[in-house]
């Protein structure tokens, strides 16, 4: 059963205007970061709060979640003046490159229900980071990180988010742990290891990684999860490789 609107949309966002659905994944059940990815970024607000997660994939262009770049109240498409972008930092608040944005380009059919989740942020200023690739869908059984700064704990309210950044070292699941709703070519489903780990609030739009030939690929996007507790069900992803020409026509 898919409960966007209600499982991962508690956390109001603080650039601008929250998500349609405040909707905020994070990492429970993971651990420290154990190295610095150049192409890890952190969508926040000019005093330096963080709003979503994203991923570099060129010197000015980001993958992130659309629900990341939208008003809850309207649906609009927010002003990218607002948002800053952290790059390439494991703490949060400090460090890597920190660019403000100038344009959003959000999925045409994305939806309140956050089918079609997934944006792209264009930076003012190019960076100099190495941004990652994009990588091919993986398939059920195979490993997967999940990187953000999410809380740490599965429930809305339980705590405040971390400064460095957290991992999850996790497989992609049957598509069938997803729900009804679940689309196979369009989305990943990440294993919630038994009910004790998984993406959440504090998440969103951030990268689900695979290695390939030694170096790391992107090939998700945080979107949602299915109950209030982040960890009871399996998560869902915004499937990246599966929207390649979609990227390249408009970044």
């Amino acid at each position: 059963m898919r409960k966007p609107l209600f499982a991962l949309c508690l956390l109001a966002g603080v650039i601008g205007a929250a998500t349609p659905a405040d909707a905020r994944p994070m990492i429970v059940g993971g651990s420290d970061a154990s190295e610095t990815y150049s192409f890890m970024a952190s969508l926040q607000n000019e005093a330096g709060n963080e709003r979503c997660g994203a991923s570099l994939i060129s010197s000015e262009w980001l993958v992130t979640a659309a629900h990341c770049v939208s008003d809850r109240h309207t649906g609009d498409v927010l002003d990218p003046a607002l948002t800053w972008v952290r790059i390439g930092a494991v703490d949060r608040t400090q460090g890597g490159e920190r660019v403000q944005a100038d344009k959003f380009v959000r999925h045409e059919k994305f939806d309140i229900a956050l089918h079609y989740d997934i944006a792209l942020v264009h930076l003012a200023t190019p960076v100099t980071a190495r941004p990652i690739g994009i990588g091919t869908a993986p398939v059920p059984g195979a490993a997967v990180r999940l990187l953000g700064w999410g809380k740490t704990c599965p429930t809305p309210g339980c705590g405040e988010a971390p400064v460095l950044l957290r991992e999850l070292d996790t497989t992609i699941a049957d598509a069938s742990a997803c729900g009804a709703d679940f689309d196979p070519v369009r989305q990943l489903c990440t294993d919630n290891k038994s009910g004790t780990a998984n993406a959440c609030f504090g998440d969103s739009g951030g990268p689900a990684v695979v290695t390939d030939g030694g170096e790391w690929k992107l090939v998700g996007a945080t979107s949602h999860g299915q109950t209030a507790s982040c960890v009871e069900k399996a998560g869902i992803y915004t499937n990246v490789a599966a929207y390649s020409e979609w990227i390249t026509r408009n970044s």
